[in-house]
């Protein structure tokens, strides 16, 4: 319970010495280890070497490593003073408008010069490209957060950029597409001619809006077949969601600083990288007994890979260049209708999200995009943060939870992750309050169709 003298208190600032010095690696804490990623040729576990030509082997180790903690690079600690330590806010205004007596608590990463989370891991995976000497970084973009904080920490570390944007956030997002180009970066749309496997989508469908994993099937492509080029993964993989730990650690000291402590920890999810960012450093508590905290992942109705999808091994692409992984995933080849969230329209989940929600330690909600703009909008109107659509994911549930503390009579201590800004997202917010935002159902057939496509693993 929060106590009496933080009831002047809406926001908790922590000073640049408390920006954390070590990320947190959730395996450490795991009863039993992640399932391996598989080669998909061999059916047998993958080695560091068989990951050289995508990433520095500085990345794989972290990728592997069972230790709990692993320290920040002071360089990356460096660019991260530009806007870390990140705010806390008690959504007050938000609570009266909702008369619950839950206390609900936000950490803003909007904060940030790229407007989100991702420079989090960004800048750390840029600085290890750096000192292995790789001079070029190809990565993929859905809503354009991602490649923004990319474009920017490889324009802070002198590296080039190549982005392939998936198509319909480059048609609905230019203006982070400009960003991107104002940082230095390449972009292009996805589908697109400069890879074999654009090529061949564009074949089968030359209006393809494009998806996660059509733009990753690019960015991988563009790496492997390039000397000086490594591969970047913006969520998913396990060293990108321990670097975005530094959310769930900052936040862990500011909830001290308004003596209270989360009882619900949400965060919205597409590859799972701000959720975890968000919610790995209280899960740890939780599976090592410290306590007893709910954390919900929030996923699209239209994408719903947590809640409807198969816990199976898959490809983490369209066209098959990655290895495999065990995850929830809705097909490889599944494309996702083009709702405005662009940053959680991908077909599976990261591996360790999905392990914690088969192991039934995180919960999952998926929730339809017109009542998650009516959040977002009540939101920007009480607390005055314009949410992205993605954090917007996060809200709606947030005050899902809020509501059933007020018919309960019972408040509890509410943490969300406001992953980003939506100042770039306004066009889908002139279709929602104009009224011509639409939800998409979650289309069965196809994720049947594209379930049947599952690779089949070798004994």
């Amino acid at each position: 319970m929060a106590s009496k003298d933080d009831e002047k208190h809406t926001k908790f600032l922590l000073k640049e010495k408390d920006i954390p010095t070590r990320w947190y690696n959730i395996q450490a804490d795991f009863k039993t280890p992640a399932p391996p990623v598989m080669h998909p040729g061999t059916g047998q576990p993958i080695g560091p070497q068989d990951l050289a030509p995508l990433f520095p082997m500085e990345l794989i180790k972290q990728e592997v490593s069972q230790e709990r903690w692993i320290e920040i690079p002071e360089e990356v600690r460096d660019v991260l003073r530009l806007w870390r330590p990140s705010p806390l806010y008690r959504a007050r205004r938000l609570e009266k408008a909702l008369g619950t007596p839950a206390r609900i608590y936000y950490k803003y990463e909007g904060v940030s010069p790229a407007g989100s989370h991702k420079p989090n891991t960004a800048v750390a995976q840029v600085y290890f490209n750096k000192k292995q000497g790789v001079t070029r970084i190809a990565t993929e973009t859905g809503a354009g957060q991602w490649g923004s904080a990319l474009a920017m920490a490889c324009q802070f570390f002198g590296l080039q950029c190549k982005v392939y944007m998936v198509k319909v956030s480059y048609q609905q997002k230019p203006y982070r597409r400009i960003m991107m180009e104002t940082w230095g970066a390449q972009v292009v749309p996805s589908p697109s001619t400069d890879t074999q496997a654009g090529k061949k989508v564009l074949e089968m469908d030359p209006d393809s809006p494009g998806s996660l994993g059509i733009a990753i099937s690019e960015a991988v492509e563009d790496a492997a077949t390039r000397d000086d080029t490594k591969y970047s993964l913006g969520s998913v993989l396990n060293h990108v969601l321990m670097h975005q730990t530094v959310i769930g650690l900052e936040a862990k000291k500011q909830l001290e600083l308004a003596d209270d402590e989360a009882e619900i920890v949400i965060g919205c999810a597409g590859g799972g990288s701000n959720f975890a960012g968000l919610a790995f450093p209280f899960i740890g508590d939780k599976l090592t007994g410290k306590s007893k905290v709910r954390a919900i992942a929030v996923e699209p109705s239209a994408c719903p890979s947590l809640t409807k999808g198969k816990y199976a091994y898959d490809f983490g692409d369209t066209v098959g260049l990655t290895p495999l992984v065990k995850m929830h995933t809705l097909g490889h080849t599944f494309v996702p209708a083009p709702l405005h969230a662009g940053g959680l329209r991908y077909h599976g989940m990261a591996p360790l999200v999905c392990k914690l929600y088969d192991e039934k330690q995180i919960e999952a909600v998926a929730v339809p995009q017109v009542a998650t703009f009516e959040a977002a909008v009540q939101f920007a109107r009480t607390e005055g943060i314009i949410p992205a659509p993605e954090s917007a994911h996060a809200i709606r549930v947030a005050i899902d939870e809020a509501k059933k503390c007020k018919r309960a009579g019972r408040g509890k201590a509410i943490l969300f992750n406001l992953s980003g800004h939506g100042h770039f997202d306004l066009g889908a917010y002139e279709q929602f309050l104009a009224g011509k935002l639409q939800d998409y159902e979650y289309p069965t057939a196809k994720v049947e169709e594209a379930l049947r496509h599952l690779p089949q693993m070798k004994a």
